[in-house]
């Protein structure tokens, strides 16, 4: 029985079962439709393929790598000679991938190199953890299977958890609908001299692809017909990451630097909240389908073992240090949340929203973050996360609604946050954010109805890569919002990224724009920068 059908039984089955009793046997379900004939330790669970016979280049999909720790780096890469197709041109039989790590382009200083097996259970996605390095270095690294040799790939380790170090510069990123337009963003952030990328979620959308690529309007290339169909099994959710991550920008970013992800919602499924979905779906249904995005999201990105799920569970939230200049706690803001107030959307608050029992993190989560506060000593403290943080209006009066889907949406989820950080005596708190397809600054108020008090943090949201097309300098609602919400610093709607340099007085954001993402190849411009002083928070134009 193929995979694909295996689930499909286990989904008929599913309707089958009363809500209650399925909530006793979700583990069990889960734990036959994702865990049965994974790779044990030690083992080998399929034959193995001699790599010398694989007679199409498998490295369609490039390098990458991620979560940079002072002695250690996280290399990855996925064997696909055909992308497009399902089983990417491979049969189901494990192949041996060589590895080799070095201080030079040319490869001529190895300082490791090694071997690893890409498993047909994990879609032949090779996940690399190389200890014992130099804290603060850059390194090349490769890979190699049979004939073929990869892209080279260029990463670094993070400074040593004391060092003292003065600098740091860091890109933020996020939602990237294919549909939408060219990566072009990419083949710029791949050119910016950054230590480190963070891409804040929506790393694909599950929405259908048609023929032409959407916006891109290909008139050179014909996309397969199953990719014109929303993505909800595993097979759908593994070829939707072919076709994103055979983009070549893409691919050049992750080959020049090493990112930090985290997801939003478009990874599995639009607004969904915990195991809730959108729309009106079994939740024994959508928690296969979510079982199935986390599984095809970790084969396809540059994690450590830690983030491995299991069935429809994955810890995405971790800490990573960067010397004493910065500590990151990346949030997961999607798997643990309340559902959204009011049947989501643009809403008034009220008694609904404003429960204090609601919680965007999860209480687990949420505990985590603000310990890791008491014990940090990081001059930032810098929290990557998904959805907009701040209090954001839609009008300058009485009538105003909020997103139900942010932060404003838990607004006591995220009174709790500050307070605790405010306990934890963090005096420069920045949030980075996604989601929303424009860039915004923000002051971090202690009372957002309050536009005298004080400020305790600022909040760059990054724009999208692509989606909502074009964008514009100035788009609707931007003197509403700015009328209704004092803190708001800046607002623009063109697409691009952020940059962040956390200096040891200062951190500087400049907001990087493309004028157009129909059309490849646009230019990129600085549409504002700003500055926020160490001890004394608050943004102002640089």
């Amino acid at each position: 029985m193929t995979h694909s059908s295996h689930q499909q039984e286990l989904r008929d089955a599913a309707r089958h079962l009363g809500r209650r009793r399925f909530l006793t046997v979700t583990g069990a379900a889960a734990a036959l439709a994702f865990s049965v004939n994974l790779p044990a330790a030690g083992t080998a669970s399929a034959a193995e393929l001699d790599a010398r016979k694989i007679g199409e280049d498998p490295f369609t999909l490039g390098v990458a790598s991620g979560d940079p720790l002072p002695d250690s780096v996280l290399l990855w890469t996925r064997l696909a000679p055909r992308p497009y197709e399902s089983g990417s041109g491979l049969p189901r039989a494990r192949v041996q991938v060589r590895w080799e790590l070095a201080r030079d382009e040319r490869f001529s200083r190895i300082v490791r190199r090694g071997s690893a097996t890409a498993h047909p259970e994990f879609d032949h996605s090779v996940h690399v953890e190389v200890k014992g390095l130099e804290a603060d270095r850059v390194f090349y690294y490769r890979f190699r299977a049979g004939n073929w040799t990869s892209p080279v790939g260029r990463t670094r380790t993070a400074p040593a958890r004391g060092a003292r170090n003065s600098v740091l510069s860091l890109a933020a990123v996020s939602c990237q609908a294919y549909h939408d337009g060219y990566f072009t963003a990419y083949r710029h952030l791949a050119e910016e001299d950054v230590d480190v990328v963070f891409h804040l979620g929506d790393y694909l959308y599950e929405y259908a692809v048609n023929a032409s690529g959407g916006a891109r309007n290909y008139t050179d290339r014909t996309l397969p017909a199953h990719f014109n169909k929303e993505t909800v099994t595993l097979e759908d959710y593994r070829l939707r990451y072919g076709l994103y991550k055979r983009d070549p920008d893409l691919r050049a970013a992750h080959a020049a630097h090493p990112f930090v992800v985290t997801w939003d919602d478009h990874e599995t499924e639009n607004n969904y909240a915990g195991g809730t979905p959108e729309n009106d779906v079994p939740p024994e249904e959508f928690l296969l389908r979510r079982a199935a995005a986390y599984r095809a999201y970790w084969e396809n990105q540059p994690l450590r073992t830690p983030q491995r799920p299991v069935g429809p569970d994955m810890k995405l939230y971790r800490r990573l240090h960067f010397g004493t200049l910065a500590q990151f706690d990346i949030l997961d803001t999607r798997q643990y949340r309340s559902d959204q107030a009011y049947g989501d959307g643009w809403q008034k608050p009220g008694p609904e929203s404003e429960d204090p029992s609601r919680t965007l993190t999860g209480t687990t989560q949420e505990r985590w973050l603000l310990n890791g506060w008491r014990a940090s000593r990081a001059t930032w403290n810098v929290v990557p996360q998904q959805v907009t943080f701040a209090q954001r209006r839609d009008v300058p009066t009485d009538a105003f609604k909020l997103s139900m889907d942010a932060w404003d949406g838990y607004p006591a989820s995220r009174d709790r946050v500050l307070k605790g950080a405010e306990a934890a005596g963090i005096d420069n708190l920045m949030v980075l954010t996604g989601d929303v397809h424009v860039g915004y600054a923000f002051d971090l108020k202690k009372d957002f109805d309050d536009p005298t008090s004080r400020t305790v943090g600022t909040e760059i949201v990054a724009t999208s890569v692509t989606s909502g097309k074009n964008g514009s300098d100035r788009p609707a609602g931007w003197n509403n919002q700015m009328q209704a919400n004092p803190h708001m610093k800046f607002f623009n709607g063109r697409r691009g990224y952020a940059v962040i340099t956390l200096g040891a007085q200062r951190a500087r954001a400049d907001y990087r724009t493309v004028s157009a993402v129909t059309t490849p190849g646009a230019p990129l411009a600085t549409a504002g920068s700003f500055v926020t002083e160490v001890g004394n928070q608050g943004l102002t134009p640089a």
